[in-house]
């Protein structure tokens, strides 16, 4: 029965009527609480069905039906006097010795509370608890009552009549005020806010926090308030902010094999997120991708630069190192030498530690931000070397750095130290890379009688790549020049070696005296054999594109031919650029293709330029379109007062959108040509009677020259080339002797295509002191064969010292006898 009593919710009062039931449904016991209830007494409903005192009797019978005898809900009774009642039924078994099978139990409703009792009730819940923070604010937004949650989360308590001004910094304090105006004047709800809240004053305590607010209005629907609803995020905000910084450094870190861009990287994510200064210095070998010495602290043995840094408030302090700047030599620290030894983190809490610890005033200026009160320092530590430091100051917020900051930081250096050290190896190797072939390419500029040269190469991605472009100036004999441009399939070190080889065996040709078709078959050739020499997987990746151009200063003609590659771009003194048409070869490694020869006159003081790919298939994705700007770049800068090496970065420059995807090379060379006075040439027919002649004519043109100190040697040379010449071959014989500031030159071409060949001729030798003879006098001599016949060609010196230092009677005789 007290169990009974117990759960029959919602009673109105404490009395309960109790009605025993036996197995047919009629009462056998009215307690007196029914008797009050209903009106009846005992005797008049014992022995009566219950279902008789209800006002439907069929619903005692309904529920009889569910296994429940009474059933159990509101049910509506008959009074003896008076309107019926609804009374809240609950039943139960009873098993006893007086054979009872139910009780019932009757209750009145409970009664209604009103709106204001349950707001009452509502309030009273809310500003008792403890985890949410509750504000009742007036139409002056003037506090009325608070809870502490308020207070707890870090700003001073709100207190009856204050404001928001009151307890936070002005421009958070508006920043909520105006919110809750809103809600005030539209009645809108506000929902989730986030604010920050800063506490006023030098503390500066910082929190966020999530608002909501209400309106309040009187019994007449005026607003007479604001209820706000506020919760304390700033850890669960931390924590985000922590996940996302970690995530941002993951994606954002690493993304650059330059360390100074890396490094950068670095201060950027944790500007302002986690701190309001970062700097980054790098141990100065890294930058330039050496290896640190391991376990040795920043001291005398290694410098430290600053490589980076970044500021929350503006531009870097100037009182501070700068990026670029040297870090000064530390003293020795524990937490310092530990940090650089097995890379913890230092966390330093105390402004006056760190000034004390550094001592030097100067110092620490350079080092400690003026308002800096909280700092962590984390070593770049990868592979066991000791790469940097990471320092992160706190200036702004008043709050120092906690534990869980410190480890952040760790965590995103540990990670970034390994880009560091990526970027430091690729450093490294780039810069092998590029020094090879800075060391396989030839000078920049170049200044002969045939033409003076610039070349600009600039490797593609900006640098960060190397590959097999190349070009070169090859003088040659007769103050002859050679301009030659290149491009090897592929890029790195494989393609700059292979462009090495190729250009070596170029100038080896091209001292053979080749035209520019035979010089490409041979090259052709070469490379064939390097694709045999490569694996069956690089085979395919073997080949190169080459044009050679052979400039004559004496005649002014430019003979040229190409395996594959553009064609170049000749432009007069002041005219428009444009290209020369040159019969198209082969890519070189294809074989079993001649390669033609184009030769066409070139204006005195005209602009060649030679270029790869790279250079105008950059400018548009066009080729066609590439060429034409850079025609049109070439003629309008080529006619200008600059010098060849300024136009050439010129060019590159205005055909060049961000960095290249491919090397660009570009070789130009402005022509001259020898003045027709300080050149000779004389025709000879085969008869040796008239080599005596031919001296003479030589003799008489060196007095006009005013080099009357070659006159014997040149004689010499001339009397055994052109006898030679009448002696072994047919026909005319040739003579031309020309001359420039430093070089005399000696031609003699003839119908024979014997090859010369230099021997020295025992005693008893009739012969073959000829060409002994003149490899004495001459600088140098060599031949050359065209389609008929071959020219022996000799140079000398000119200037002081230029006559033989040897005996020449012991030849002279010998060969007179």
């Amino acid at each position: 029965m007290a169990n009974l009593g117990e759960s029959a919710e919602g009673a109105a009062d404490d009395k309960v009527a109790v009605l025993l039931l036996d197995d047919a449904g009629a009462v056998t016991w009215w307690s007196d609480a029914a008797a009050h209830l209903l009106g009846h007494e005992a005797r008049e409903v014992q022995g009566r069905p219950v279902a008789q005192l209800l006002v439907d009797p069929s619903q005692w019978r309904v529920d009889a039906s569910t296994g429940s005898a009474g059933g159990g809900g509101r049910r509506m009774f008959r009074r003896r006097t008076g309107p019926p009642v609804e009374l809240v039924v609950r039943t139960a078994c009873v098993d006893s010795k007086e054979g009872f099978s139910e009780a019932v139990l009757l209750s009145p409703p409970a009664p209604k509370r009103t709106v204001a009792e349950h707001g009452s009730s509502l309030l009273t819940s809310l500003l008792g608890q403890d985890r949410l923070g509750i504000v009742l604010f007036d139409a002056r937004l003037e506090v009325v009552r608070a809870n502490n949650p308020v207070g707890s989360a870090g700003l001073p308590p709100l207190r009856a009549g204050c404001r928001l001004h009151d307890i936070a910094r002005a421009e958070d304090a508006e920043a909520m005020e105006t919110h809750l105006r809103h809600v005030l004047e539209t009645g809108i709800p506000l929902v989730g806010e986030q604010l920050r809240m800063r506490a006023a004053g030098v503390s500066g305590q910082e929190r966020y926090l999530s608002a909501s607010a209400v309106r309040l209005d009187d019994a007449d629907g005026r607003p007479v308030g604001v209820a706000a609803f506020v919760a304390d995020d700033t850890e669960q905000r931390r924590a985000m902010q922590r996940a996302a910084m970690s995530h941002e450094a993951s994606v954002r870190i690493g993304g650059s094999l330059n360390v100074a861009r890396t490094a950068q990287d670095i201060a950027d994510v944790l500007v302002p997120t986690l701190a309001d200064l970062v700097s980054v210095d790098i141990v100065e070998v890294v930058l330039e991708g050496d290896e640190p010495a391991k376990g040795v602290l920043p001291s005398g043995r290694w410098r430290m630069r600053r490589v980076a840094a970044a500021s929350a408030t503006g531009p870097w302090p100037a009182d501070l190192i700068q990026v670029g700047g040297v870090i000064p030599p530390l003293p020795d620290v524990p937490q310092a030498r530990q940090a650089a030894l097995h890379g913890d983190t230092v966390l330093k809490t105390s402004r006056q530690e760190l000034e004390h610890q550094l001592g030097d005033p100067d110092v620490i200026r350079a080092l400690l931000p003026e308002k800096g009160h909280s700092l962590v320092i984390s070593p770049l530590f990868a592979r066991g070397l000791l790469l940097g430091f990471v320092s992160a100051w706190r200036t702004e917020r008043a709050e120092g750095f906690r534990q869980e900051d410190a480890d952040l930081l760790f965590d995103i250096a540990s990670r970034a130290a390994l880009s560091v050290d990526n970027a430091r190896r690729y450093t490294r190797e780039h810069r092998a890379a590029v020094t090879l072939q800075q060391r396989l390419l030839p000078h920049a500029t170049t200044r002969s009688t045939a033409a003076d040269s610039a070349g600009c190469y600039v490797p593609a991605g900006g640098g960060a790549d190397i590959s097999g472009d190349w070009f070169d100036v090859i003088p040659l004999s007769s103050l002859r020049v050679a301009l030659v441009v290149g491009d090897v399939v592929g890029h790195g070190l494989h393609a700059a070696a292979t462009m090495g080889r190729l250009r070596t065996a170029i100038r080896t040709l091209a001292d053979l005296e080749l035209d520019p078709g035979e010089l490409l078959i041979h090259l052709d050739d070469l490379v064939q054999q390097l694709a045999d020499e490569a694996g069956p997987e690089d085979r395919e990746t073997i080949g190169a594109t080459c044009l050679y151009a052979l400039y004559d200063p004496v005649a002014g003609t430019c003979a040229l031919a190409g395996a594959g590659h553009l064609p170049p771009v000749v432009i007069p003194p002041d005219g428009a650029g444009r290209l020369i048409e040159v019969s198209p070869g082969p890519p070189l490694g294809v074989g079993g293709m001649p390669f033609e020869v184009t030769t066409v006159r070139v204006e005195p003081g005209s602009t060649l330029a030679l270029y790869t790919d790279g250079l105008v298939d950059r400018a548009a994705h066009d080729l066609d379109q590439g060429t034409q700007d850079l025609l049109d770049s070439l003629s309008s800068l080529c006619n200008s007062a600059r010098g060849l090496e300024g136009i050439a970065h010129d060019v590159v420059s205005a055909m060049t959108e961000g960095p290249p995807r491919d090397d660009m090379t570009l070789l130009l060379a402005r022509t001259r040509m020898l003045p027709t006075a300080d050149a000779a040439h004389w025709q000879f027919p085969d008869d040796t009677s008239r080599v005596a002649e031919a001296r003479k004519a030589v003799a008489c043109r060196l007095a006009d020259w005013g080099l009357d100190d070659l006159t014997f040697t040149t004689e010499l040379i001339v009397s055994e080339l052109v006898t030679n010449a009448m002696r072994y071959a047919d026909g005319m014989v040739g003579l031309r002797l020309f001359h420039d500031d430093r070089t005399l030159v000696c031609e003699v071409t003839d119908s024979s295509n014997t090859q010369p060949r230099l021997i020295r001729a025992r005693a008893g030798d009739e012969g073959g002191r000829g060409l002994f003879l003149v490899a004495q006098l001459a600088r140098r001599w060599g031949s050359r064969y065209h389609r008929d016949g071959k020219t022996i060609w000799t140079e000398q010196t000119i200037g002081a010292g230029s006559e033989p230092q040897f005996d020449l009677v012991d030849v002279w005789d010998a060969e007179e006898t």
